[in-house]
């Protein structure tokens, strides 16, 4: 009989860490020499000019709403901000009725955070939006109730920017659905009269849309009769949004195999209940970036109305800067200002189309 003996086995080097922030260092920043070439090449650059800016931006920076001081000193100004922020945010409503508008943006902004939240996902979300636009449009215009009437004419800044975004987007998604199942019908008219749509406004300019809405459009109404501009301008930036995310949506219905289409022909089901069941559901989460995508787009884009004379925030911003010589010349603050404004509504939305989209592919997760 063998008699085994115990041998020491030498000791070996702990595995490496795959979590936790020096990880992600490693592994994204300093991976190989290349990777951590790069890294430095960036980190240099930023040393070069993150001190700078800071100093500019926070030290040497002006926080008290006095023009004379902001002239006199050798950073940012901030001040402009305190002093023209409910002109920025506002703009030309009247300055008593600002109370009005705040109730109204806040009306909307928790409306939109109502409707991405999943328990919010009942029958009734539509009825509280319809009363919801409803109070919106009575409080901002008045004329009743006891309220001074304001033309929508004066509406402008922050509240503008959401009800243009936010029914614009509301109103294309469904259209944007409607022409990309044209465009890949079998009916030869309708898809001629979709795919002519599709290319007649993408091949124009969003400013071309708005000055046709906003100029050209009145001269074909009869004698007497006219559309409000607010009117106008939503329907053209909605027509415009639609085109867009329609060839968004046909990506994703091409992506669709043939075969599941033949499959629920074969089970008898027609071709709505097959678009409703089986098509859209899959087409539509494979373009949650694009549609997030274009609804981002469709969101920074209400800066271009102030062409028709609708005064939204980036508008807002300019008129406040304009109107006063002693502030002008700090204009680059007020941008930076409205740029936060953007970014904040821009990266939440991003950050909701990424949960979206594991929501939409939990059942394809490994």
């Amino acid at each position: 009989m063998s008699v085994q003996t115990f041998q020491s086995v030498s000791a070996r080097t702990a595995p490496i860490a795959t979590a936790g922030w020096l990880a992600w260092c490693r592994i994204n920043l300093f991976n190989d020499w290349k990777t951590a070439l790069g890294t430095a090449a960036i980190g240099a650059v930023l040393l070069a000019i993150l001190p700078p800016l800071f100093q500019w931006a926070v030290i040497n920076a002006v926080w008290v709403p006095d023009h004379a001081v902001c002239h006199a000193a050798s950073g940012a100004c901030w001040g402009v901000v305190r002093e023209k922020f409910r002109f920025i945010i506002f703009g030309r409503y009247p300055f008593d009725e600002h109370w009005r508008a705040l109730i109204c943006t806040a009306l909307l902004l928790t409306l939109i955070i109502a409707s991405c939240m999943r328990a919010c996902w009942k029958p009734w979300l539509g009825g509280v939006w319809a009363a919801g636009l409803a109070f919106y449009f009575v409080l901002m215009r008045g004329g009743m109730l006891g309220l001074s009437q304001v033309d929508t004419d004066l509406w402008s800044g922050l509240p503008l920017t959401i009800l243009l975004a936010s029914l614009s987007m509301t109103m294309a998604f469904p259209l944007a659905l409607f022409i990309a199942l044209g465009r890949r019908s079998g009916m030869p008219a309708i898809r001629s009269l979709c795919t002519i749509y599709v290319e007649l406004i993408r091949g124009v300019p969003l400013i071309s849309v708005l000055f046709m809405a906003s100029f050209m459009f009145p001269l074909l109404m009869p004698q007497g009769f006219s559309i409000d501009v607010l009117v106008r301008v939503l329907a053209g930036i909605t027509l415009f949004a639609a085109a867009y995310m329609a060839e968004v949506i046909r990506g994703g219905l091409q992506a669709i195999p043939k075969g599941q289409i033949e499959a629920a022909a074969t089970l008898g089901l027609s071709y709505w209940q097959t678009q409703r069941k089986i098509v859209l559901p899959q087409a539509l989460a494979m373009v949650v970036p694009g549609i997030m995508n274009n609804f981002i787009s469709t969101f920074k884009d209400t800066s271009l109305v102030a062409i028709v004379s609708l005064y939204e925030l980036t508008g807002a911003m300019g008129m406040a800067m304009n109107s006063d010589a002693n502030w002008r010349p700090f204009r680059i603050e007020g941008y930076l200002f409205i740029a936060m404004i953007y970014f904040i509504f821009c990266f939440s939305m991003s950050r909701y189309s990424l949960w979206i989209e594991k929501q939409v592919n939990r059942g394809t997760q490994r």
